[in-house]
């Protein structure tokens, strides 16, 4: 919601040195364009998967997925935007989980939301959620500090009678 804007970030001071230029690579003589090692990679943006595609396997990225079409399979992601449109079937893992259309299994996020038009089956397991009026869920709801875990939501097996 909120972004910082680099309208309020100070000019550099005419004290601070400026960068140093990049060195001439040894092999081509030719100036690497590529940030420092040290410097943070610019954001990639999300992948969209369109209304027309169905992927039936699982998918894991460390970035974005918005999702528009069906996808028969778990989803791991850092932010997962489930269409209007959209169907998932299997588990969804991800810090971000925002469900416009169908979730049929597990959800699991730090933040969970489901907008009216949001119709998930199965259970939520959140650090934090937000239902809108209107959303379709069918399931059960379980906070935990640590949604994303291997053995979140877990339910402790009884051990099986031997006969």
């Amino acid at each position: 919601m909120f972004s910082k804007s680099k309208i309020n970030d100070p000019a550099p001071k005419p004290t601070d040195k400026p960068a140093p230029a990049p060195a001439p690579s040894a092999s081509t003589g030719l100036v690497d364009p590529s940030p420092a090692s040290g410097a943070p990679k610019a954001k990639a943006p999300a992948s969209t998967l369109s209304s027309d595609l169905l992927i039936t396997g699982n998918l894991k990225t460390a970035g974005d997925i918005n999702v528009e079409g069906q996808v028969d399979g778990d989803i791991r992601a850092h932010l997962l935007t489930v269409g209007e449109g959209a169907t998932v079937k299997g588990e969804v893992v991800a810090d971000d989980v925002v469900v416009h259309g169908r979730v049929v299994g597990r959800v699991r996020g730090l933040k969970v939301r489901l907008t009216s038009t949001a119709r998930v089956e199965g259970d939520i397991i959140h650090k934090t959620i937000a239902i809108e009026s209107g959303a379709h869920f069918e399931g059960s709801v379980q906070r935990e500090d640590d949604p994303l875990s291997k053995n979140s939501g877990a339910k402790a097996k009884m051990p099986e009678a031997k006969t």
